[in-house]
């Protein structure tokens, strides 16, 4: 009896107030989503199980002060997620027989210092090139915003390492930056043009953009907000904001499903490509994380590997989890400066990674 009445007691537990019936999958989610609702900063979510979205909704405001709601075509700014777009782009350029990932990085950008000598492409997409972090050596006041090229600039003038290139890992910013200008010169096309090319035009990412102020523009665009004395201020852009390679990439849950159907198949990227793009290279010491890829953090997360990177920039957060086996996705991007996104992501994914 005892036994009987503690399964009871489960189930009305378990139960919805609504029709005593079980919650169903989405509104566990809506629940475990619902700091994201209402009249604040929101989110976009994606869930993507063999192709197919399980789950694909907005919550709360793309833009507060004109009270925009979020929609699954609200494009973010992916903040660091838009490496995994450079690093294809290298990889791309790569196949074509355009550059090799062991060239020196002075080959393609000789104004470097002698210091950077024996750093190579791969060094750069792996984070083991020991070049000295951009943001840490830009001047106090910046006019305007910095660039890729302006990056470039910096670096010219330290003829120093942290270390050894391959020695170590250190997370470079700096690197992505120097990659997008690789990929400039070497397909004799600007980083933004050839992305739109070589990748977002033939995967139908129509709403994805490297944006550039004055150039390009960004259909339903989300703008980032902070919590401010617990007011939601709009704080979008920074001096580091126009650096593409790093960070510059605009895009909705969307278009990163077509995205993600690319990573499952050779219509972008040979398997050769990817599995260089997907190997842990790299020892990180970071948590949840076995060692960096081209673009991607690499770890055996229980349910087999787990492919992710997310990407935190001013009124930004955003991730991306993909269990290329389990052929599972879930994305989450959000314009707000609080929280990272990663553990909720983790705990939405566990939902259909436990199911039967």
């Amino acid at each position: 009896m005892r036994t009987a009445a503690a399964l009871l007691t489960c189930l009305l537990v378990a139960c919805a107030s609504g029709g005593g019936t079980m919650q169903s999958v989405d509104e566990r989610v809506d629940s475990m989503m619902s700091a994201y609702a209402g009249d604040a900063p929101g989110a976009a979510l994606l869930v993507v199980r063999d192709g197919e979205p399980l789950l694909r909704r907005g919550y709360g405001l793309a833009d507060v002060g004109g009270r925009v709601p979020v929609t699954p075509g609200t494009n973010f700014r992916l903040a660091s997620v838009s490496k995994q777009f450079t690093a294809a782009a290298i990889v791309l350029l790569a196949q074509d027989g355009a550059l090799s990932l062991d060239d020196p990085v002075r080959k393609w950008l000789p104004s470097l210092p002698a210091a950077a000598d024996g750093i190579t492409l791969h060094h750069l997409l792996s984070h083991t090139s020991g070049l000295v972090d951009y943001e840490d050596v830009m001047p106090d006041h910046v006019d305007g915003q910095l660039h890729d090229a302006d990056v470039l600039r910096l670096l010219e003038a330290q003829d120093r390492l942290y270390f050894a290139p391959g020695s170590d890992y250190r997370y470079s910013n700096s690197g992505y930056a120097l990659l997008a200008l690789v990929v400039g010169k070497a397909s004799g096309r600007d980083f933004a043009t050839f992305l739109r090319e070589r990748i977002f035009g033939p995967l139908g990412m129509d709403g994805t953009v490297a944006f550039e102020d004055g150039v390009s523009t960004v259909a339903q665009r989300a703008y980032g907000h902070s919590d401010v004395d617990g007011a939601w201020v709009r704080t979008d852009q920074s001096s580091t904001s126009a650096v593409l390679g790093d960070g510059g990439i605009y895009s909705s849950i969307d278009d990163l499903a077509k995205w993600d159907a690319a990573l499952h198949d050779d219509r972008l990227l040979s398997d050769a490509s990817r599995r260089l793009a997907f190997t842990a290279h790299t020892p990180t010491g970071e948590a949840d994380v076995d060692g960096y890829g081209y673009g991607w953090r690499i770890h055996d997360s229980g349910h087999g590997r787990l492919l992710w990177h997310s990407g935190e920039t001013i009124g930004f957060r955003n991730v991306i989890l993909r269990w290329p086996e389990r052929r599972l996705t879930v994305v989450l991007l959000s314009n707000r400066n609080d929280p990272e996104p990663y553990a909720l992501a983790r705990r939405i994914a566990a939902l259909y990674l436990e199911a039967p």
